[in-house]
């Protein structure tokens, strides 16, 4: 009965406050995480900046964004691709692994030694409220990669308090709405980027949110229906793009 309830308080949420929104973007995103062995980032970062992204264009995977995290650029590289659809994405990566260059440019990078010792890869689609993706180079900035798990079926209240409230107040506080994606294989994953001028500004920017009474009186509604908090956790990852990265 609660969860019945819940989603019907979303449905009424949603129809009392949605505004027209761009077309759904309907392609399939996928982030993948690469960790190298001590010392040998900048050869993977070579290895993308000279060769992967350019096969991995001619495979029909669209390069979206390459970034290492600001704190710490040498733990991992983070990269964005997109594809038409799943069956795609797989079509895309069996002729990628099988490409005669491919093989020859990872075996040559990997003469002494490997390059990377770990790789993670979730898949995503953007939400309804999502901004169009927006390529355009916009300069300096850096971007804020955040994750929330949420508490078990709060995933629609979480969403209907972003597309009603949340993003609408980033933008009142100077935060810019990038772009926002649902986890395929997870139905309590919310993750989204954000752009700011810099870590300091997105943290001053942060603090203003918080702060705000209507956020206050909008979180605390929210967690009135769900009984409690929406979210289990939340990470924030300050990233900056790359220099071979199309997004920038």
């Amino acid at each position: 009965m609660r969860i019945v309830l819940v989603l019907l308080l979303c449905l009424n949420l949603t129809s009392a406050f949605s505004q027209s929104s761009p077309a759904k973007d309907s392609r399939l995103y996928e982030m993948r995480v690469y960790y190298s062995p001590e010392g040998k980032q900048p050869d993977l970062m070579n290895r993308f900046r000279n060769h992967t992204m350019r096969i991995f264009a001619k495979h029909g995977m669209t390069n979206v964004g390459y970034f290492v995290p600001q704190h710490k650029p040498d733990s991992c590289l983070i990269y964005f691709l997109s594809y038409p659809n799943r069956a795609a994405r797989d079509s895309s990566w069996k002729a990628f692994s099988n490409d005669p260059e491919w093989k020859k440019v990872a075996s040559e990078s990997e003469k002494n030694g490997r390059i990377v010792s770990k790789v993670i890869s979730q898949f995503f689609h953007t939400t309804d409220f999502s901004p169009a993706l927006d390529m355009s180079p916009k300069g300096n900035r850096v971007f804020q990669l955040r994750t929330y798990k949420t508490t078990p079926y709060n995933l629609p209240l979480l969403l209907a308090r972003f597309r009603n409230h949340t993003t609408k107040l980033f933008e009142k506080h100077g935060m810019n709405n990038f772009i926002y994606w649902t986890q395929d294989d997870a139905d309590n994953i919310l993750m989204y980027l954000l752009t700011q001028p810099s870590k300091e500004a997105g943290e001053k920017a942060f603090k203003a949110f918080r702060e705000d009474p209507e956020w206050i009186s909008v979180r605390t509604a929210s967690e009135k229906l769900a009984n409690g908090s929406l979210t289990e956790w939340v990470t924030n990852l300050y990233l900056v793009p790359t220099d071979f990265s199309p997004l920038k």
